[in-house]
């Protein structure tokens, strides 16, 4: 259920934020306590503010109780996506090219099934991840396909 309700609002939202110039990263509906969260994470290139985030959180309120998506009450937030952004298409995976990321697999590669370190090159099928093992670098070939989740990592 909320799967469809995070897809019907991705459909929702998308033109809303291009039109205002900016890119809807993520929707997530979930419950937290006895509440539940729909919320929607747009970005830019040069960040985004309360303001827009006041904008996009309005419009795509008109759009949904307009087309009653969800039933019951609900929380709309709308936010910047964070310092651990979540990679989710492979413009994302491009643009991150030369960041820490952090990276889960379906699947055991080279008897690992997490990878963080700096991605250094994707060719829309293998993401390549510097990493140190015991001081040394590695670089480990993940193929897109079975990664399960991507994010970037804050490096400390």
């Amino acid at each position: 259920m909320s799967n469809m309700i995070e897809d019907k609002t991705f459909e929702l939202a998308e033109p809303i934020v291009d039109e205002l110039g900016l890119e809807l990263v993520d929707v997530e509906y979930k419950k937290e306590g006895k509440n539940w969260f729909l919320k929607v994470f747009i970005d830019s290139e040069n960040g985004v503010d309360i303001d827009d985030c006041g904008h996009v959180s309005e419009k795509i309120s008109e759009q949904l109780d307009q087309e009653e998506i969800i039933q019951g009450a609900y929380y709309l937030d709308v936010s910047s996506p964070g310092a651990e952004r979540p990679i989710k298409t492979k413009q994302d995976i491009v643009r991150s090219i030369g960041k820490n990321v952090y990276v889960t697999t379906y699947e055991a590669i080279d008897g690992e099934k997490t990878f963080e370190g700096t991605l250094t090159g994707f060719d829309e099928e293998i993401l390549e991840i510097e990493t140190k093992v015991k001081q040394k670098p590695v670089t480990y070939s993940v193929p897109y396909d079975k990664v399960a989740k991507a994010r970037l990592a804050v490096q400390f």
